[in-house]
């Protein structure tokens, strides 16, 4: 009882004089409500080519381990010395691939940030002028139509082969519009995505043929995803 005792007069005392137990709670829970807004918002009007859901489900956890650590920061100059070292041993080797995802990144740790400075009305009013801009940005973009075009379809290849002509060729032999998104390499072969524009049905019936025609091991996917950047 004795040791609880010292580590609760050591450390959340300490915690608790530099921030307040109520403001920690508002933040954490306010962030938290942003961060799930962020993730909605992602997810149906993001352009990302990768699956939305899925990469959205790290805004809140990224957004609240910011807010702790800028917390832990403040609160203690002997925990940020730790922390930093404790940081500096830590690798990431996630692979951004597209843009879009890291600006979404970058706002989540925003939240982060605001909150663990214990600025709510701050991150609220940013959030909410940030999501207003993409939106009405979104919007012009569409009016403009430079943001879809009829008939744009994201077609996976997943093949053996190693020459990436051999499949451009394909689908710029039949689709109007073809402009490569993703490339991995694999062992053997390779794994693409593409962003095309398919004027009908065809087209991607052609595309099938040639394809799966490359390799027995050739595999194809075609997803209708008509809000994609084309």
């Amino acid at each position: 009882m004795n040791i609880l005792q010292k580590l609760q007069d050591k450390y959340l005392t300490e915690f608790t004089e530099n921030i307040p137990f109520d403001e920690f709670l508002l933040n954490m829970l306010l962030i938290a409500l942003l961060a799930g807004i962020l993730r909605w918002f992602y997810i149906r009007y993001g352009h990302s080519i990768s699956n939305r859901r899925r990469f959205g489900n790290n805004f809140l956890p990224l957004a609240l381990g910011t807010l702790l650590i800028i917390m832990i920061v403040k609160s203690s100059i002997a925990l940020s010395l730790g922390l930093v070292g404790a940081l500096s041993i830590v690798r990431f080797r996630a692979a951004i691939k597209d843009p879009e995802e890291l600006t979404f990144l970058f706002i989540a740790i925003g939240l982060g940030l605001a909150g663990g400075a214990n600025e709510p009305i701050l991150a609220l009013l940013a959030f909410t002028l940030i999501l207003a801009l993409l939106y009405v940005q979104r919007g012009f973009y569409r009016k403009k139509g430079l943001t879809q075009r009829s008939g744009a379809v994201y077609v996976n290849v997943h093949t053996d082969r190693t020459e990436l002509q051999a499949v451009s060729a394909i689908l710029t032999g039949i689709f109007p519009y073809v402009e490569l998104k993703r490339m991995d390499t694999l062992d053997p072969g390779m794994d693409l995505s593409f962003l095309c524009q398919a004027e009908s049905i065809d087209q991607l019936a052609a595309v099938k043929e040639k394809i799966l025609a490359l390799s027995a091991a050739t595999r194809l996917s075609i997803v209708d995803q008509p809000d994609l950047l084309v």
